[in-house]
């Protein structure tokens, strides 16, 4: 069986880093109460100096719902983001947080700009979920 592409999430190497600057629609995979797995398109940023995924959502979500529902397990909730391009592939895994704070919200959506190059209209319902990051993999080859 061939080892998992392992990489260090808080100190990427460029091409991995380069890649999720890409502009890429990801997936957000969280656990639902019953276990089973809820995977969802998503805008994501990766910030690794703080180790940290973003997402902005809607407080009403499933997602943020099923973070919500699983922190008060041991292990958090648990979270993966996701992006592939061809036979390049990038996944963030860590225990999802929602944040309420405006200005944690305003950084993400500032962030999400960035990455993706539109701002996403006002929303009086958005939340955050926070990834801290535990495992990162991938295939993404050098530049």
């Amino acid at each position: 069986m061939a080892s998992e592409p392992r990489r260090d999430s808080r100190h990427p190497d460029d091409a991995y880093l380069a890649f999720w600057r890409e502009r890429h629609l990801c997936t957000l995979t969280t656990l639902r109460p019953d276990g089973t797995p809820h995977v969802v398109p998503v805008g994501v940023t990766y910030d690794p100096g703080a180790g940290l995924a973003r997402v902005i959502t809607r407080r009403t979500s499933a997602k943020v719902a099923n973070v919500l529902a699983a922190a008060g397990r041991p292990e958090g909730a648990r979270a993966a983001v996701c992006q592939v391009d061809r036979g390049r592939w990038a996944t963030l895994e860590g225990v999802a947080s929602v944040r309420t704070d405006a200005s944690a919200i305003a950084d993400a959506v500032a962030r999400y700009a960035e990455r993706y190059g539109r701002t996403p209209a006002p929303n009086p319902e958005r939340v955050l979920i926070e990834i801290a990051l535990d495992r990162a993999m991938g295939t993404v080859p050098p530049l």
